[in-house]
């Protein structure tokens, strides 16, 4: 894709109280600059210019290429109201903000103009003498410099979301494997009852009923797995979603407590996702485990998750990686420990990684670890907004 038809970054941050303050701050600085030096480069009208453009750092993210043809225009028209001399406040120093805000957040067009407007301003600066040829270029590198940052951290959010989304669909994946596995492993039950069923039933009615009502409890415990993934796989959970973790095993016990409304509904995803993850993994790895708690909890600012079981370190998965991902074989799919195949660390299993991957895309943290004694501990706390602080 050419730059110019290059889409605005998603997710520019909502004008707020912190844009309002350090609007409010740099205008602050111009009337006690003013009033500390009487030989101000444009004098009363640099510090009024700065009132001017101060609302400019309302909107830079929102509307960029607006903000910034506005602040360099009127740079650029300023030295007329002052006899020719370039308003030189220190405290116009926010303007740099500006092409920072372009390169990280306007549209590849937009970007374009933008970058053709400050050039024509600093070409506009020499021509007119209003600037020498060094100076200019100084700003320039400056200016330049500080829109290269906004453009890295640009690449840096694509990079972080194209990791999450790689993360995403591994832990789909993972899911559909787990259907395949859970479907397959009820099914040989069935098929294993049945014939012994039909191996007993000539002579031992009794036997043959039996057999049935295991079929029926195979079959049912299936079906309840299905729905469980099919409907992960299918459509974005929420936390009322959280109860199907307990559906279909008693072991799981679920404790919700707090304001769990006005929650942002990738936060509800992401700790059903969390607490999903932590379940699967302490079904898989702890052994002998007799109850897996569930804990979620929410205040006036975070989503807190909890999860923990009693059981010890699975025979093939040393130590215990209950919150890591099942292992990962050489050919990039799930090993079979049976077999024997390799399989990666509980330090570096995709489990793990992906869940703190997640939460800190929203602004939130994650950690696993040995409960002392016996058992696994996964905790995950989230702002209810889904955003950094």
């Amino acid at each position: 894709m050419s730059l110019w038809a290059e889409p605005a970054a998603p997710g520019a941050p909502p004008r707020g109280w912190r844009d309002w303050a350090l609007a409010a701050a740099f205008c602050l600085l111009a009337v006690i600059e003013g009033l500390a030096r009487p030989a101000l480069p444009g004098g009363f009208v640099a510090v009024v210019l700065v009132f001017l453009l101060a609302p400019t750092l309302l909107w830079r993210r929102s509307h960029p290429l607006l903000m910034v043809t506005i602040a360099f225009t009127a740079t650029a028209v300023a030295p007329a109201f002052t006899h020719g001399v370039p308003p030189e406040a220190a405290s116009l120093v926010f303007v740099a903000l500006l092409p920072y805000s372009l390169l990280r957040w306007a549209s590849g067009r937009d970007i374009v103009i933008g970058v053709a407007v400050i050039a024509a301003r600093i070409v506009v600066a020499i021509v007119a003498d209003q600037m020498t040829v060094p100076n200019a270029l100084a700003a320039a590198a400056v200016t330049f410099a500080v829109a290269t940052l906004g453009l890295a951290m640009r690449f840096r959010a694509v990079v972080r979301l194209r990791e999450f989304e790689q993360v995403r669909l591994v832990e789909r994946e993972r899911l559909a494997r787990d259907l395949h596995d859970t479907v397959a492993h009820h099914v040989s039950a069935m098929a294993i009852r049945a014939q012994a069923g039909l191996a007993l039933g000539p002579s031992s009615p009794e036997a043959a009923l039996d057999a049935l009502r295991v079929i029926e409890a195979e079959a049912t415990a299936a079906l309840a797995e299905m729905r469980t993934v099919v409907k992960a796989l299918r459509a974005s959970p929420t936390l009322a979603d959280l109860e199907t973790l307990s559906a279909s095993d008693d072991r799981v016990k679920l404790d919700v407590s707090g304001d769990l409304g006005a929650i942002a509904p990738a936060v509800g995803a992401a700790i059903f996702r969390l607490a999903q993850e932590a379940v699967t993994n302490a079904r898989r790895h702890a052994r002998h485990a007799t109850q897996i708690s569930v804990r979620v909890a929410a205040d006036d600012t975070s989503v807190h998750l909890r999860v923990t079981d009693d059981g010890l370190p699975s025979a093939s998965a040393a130590p215990h990686v209950s919150g890591q991902a099942p292992a990962v074989a050489a050919s990039g799919g799930p090993a079979d420990a049976a077999s024997g195949g390799p399989a990666v660390a509980a330090s570096g299993g995709f489990g793990l990684a992906g869940m703190r991957e997640r939460a800190a895309l929203l602004g939130g943290v994650c950690s696993a670890g040995p409960i002392p004694g016996r058992g696994w501990s996964v905790t995950a706390t989230l702002p209810r907004t889904g955003t950094a602080s």
